[in-house]
């Protein structure tokens, strides 16, 4: 059982964020999900439930311990920052409450006042006009802790896979410029430990895919699998990780195939993003490896168009709240 609890970001309040907290929170007790506290927007919140029909009494916090004691009865959310609802209408205002979450959040997390740090969805680039100048919010999340953006992998995390994007938010046409052994190697180990350490995986089994077609097929539709990638398995290999590849994208991902890993290191975005949101949309997390802190969110977006329609499925934000329970529980022991 965990010592402390989990802090949440609230997301863009105009998005579906705020919506399915207050679905997760009703349903705490008959999915058995850990203790965890809001930063911010106790309003918005409560107007966010009532376009579910959901119940929701909101009990304002000045601190996380406080979070235990009232979770049972009502959704803890620490005071100070809030904001109107409306949702499908971002705004600045709405930006500005989303990034005031998001830095206290993690600011607890990493304060240890928090076991662990669950991100509700942002609109990047309207956070962007508010003063955000990450890529994202795994970029922001590690700066907060120290590490460098680098060393803090994005892991898609589903009941029947996970996947880790090598290069992330570039174009394609920069994907094999940027891609290096030294790359694939550093990503390789952050999996591979964080394997052990937060999924209870005491021997870690590695796939990697090819970058081009067929795995360049002998060089015939490009070099970089005998170039980069297969030294590079080399080397981890020598290291005795369990790895292997690389393997033609377009079967990786095949039923029979997923039983032989438990991750698979992919050379862009899409081509671990797409195989993970096809089988498992509505629970995929989003987990970042390589952090002293745990952090995972859900691996969708604010999607504004259904917000406050009750059409969003919570399953993604109940999975990375459970998620991030379990690998703090492993990680710290509790």
């Amino acid at each position: 059982m965990l010592q402390g609890p989990l802090a949440v970001s609230l997301g863009d309040p105009a998005g579906v964020g705020p919506e399915l907290i207050a679905a997760a929170w009703a349903r705490r007790d008959q999915l058995d999900l850990p203790p965890f506290f809001v930063a911010g927007g106790p309003e918005v919140l409560a107007a966010a439930a009532r376009t579910r029909s959901i119940s929701l009494p909101v009990a304002q916090i000045f601190h996380p311990s406080e979070a235990l004691a009232c979770f049972g009865a009502a959704l803890p959310v620490l005071a100070g920052a809030d904001g109107d609802y409306a949702p499908g209408a971002p705004s600045r205002e709405g930006s500005e409450l989303a990034l005031a979450s998001l830095t206290e959040a993690t600011r607890l997390t990493v304060e240890g006042e928090a076991e662990a740090l669950v991100t509700g969805p942002i609109a990047k680039a309207r956070l962007a006009q508010v003063g955000f100048d990450h890529p994202g919010q795994t970029e922001f999340v590690a700066e907060a802790c120290g590490v460098d953006p680098g060393d803090a992998v994005m892991m898609l995390a589903g009941p029947t896979l996970r996947t880790v994007p090598l290069t992330v938010h570039i174009p394609l046409e920069q994907v094999a410029t940027a891609l290096s052994e030294a790359l694939i190697e550093r990503k390789g180990r952050i999996v591979a430990m964080a394997l052990i350490r937060d999924f209870g995986i005491a021997a870690p089994r590695l796939a990697v895919a090819a970058l081009n077609p067929h795995a360049g097929e002998d060089g015939r539709m490009g070099d970089e699998e005998a170039r980069v990638i297969a030294p590079a398995i080399a080397r981890l290999r020598a290291e005795g990780i369990a790895i292997d590849g690389p393997f033609p994208a377009d079967g990786l991902f095949a039923p029979r195939q997923r039983d032989t890993f438990d991750a698979a290191l992919c050379m862009y975005h899409d081509q671990a993003l797409i195989p993970l949101k096809a089988l498992d949309f509505d629970s995929g997390v989003n987990v970042t490896l390589g952090l002293p802190i745990i952090r995972t969110s859900p691996d969708h977006g604010t999607a504004f168009g259904i917000a406050g329609t009750g059409q969003a499925d919570p399953g993604a934000l109940i999975a990375a709240i459970r998620m991030a329970g379990e690998c703090a529980t492993r990680r710290y022991g509790a």
